[in-house]
């Protein structure tokens, strides 16, 4: 019988598009609580969208799903995703408003 924890990994994505002015935050921040995951999303000054998100994998997997598709009125492009070990610094998962890119 296997009792081992899931695995806790953390992504670092970017997000490239009509991912702005589309309520993608919005979505993602739905989305990556339902999946009880933590981090942040931010638009950036570039047009792409950044998020950091942490937690079981499978439920990473499927917010990377969500990323790739993104709101009904969204187009997304490409979507980066680095995969990190997690630090496990988050309580929630949020918006961030101010980015320093």
């Amino acid at each position: 019988m296997n009792d081992a924890a899931p695995e806790h990994k953390r992504i670092h994505a970017i997000v490239s598009g009509r991912v702005q002015g589309v309520s993608f935050r919005y979505y993602t921040v739905q989305i990556a609580r339902q999946l009880r995951l933590t981090g942040w999303v931010r638009n950036r000054s570039d047009g792409t969208v950044e998020a950091v998100a942490e937690g079981e994998v499978s439920a990473i997997e499927r917010l990377i799903t969500f990323l790739h598709q993104g709101p009904p009125a969204a187009r997304v492009d490409d979507v980066q995703i680095e995969w990190q070990a997690p630090l496990s610094d988050f309580d929630s998962f949020e918006v961030r408003y101010f980015s320093r890119d």
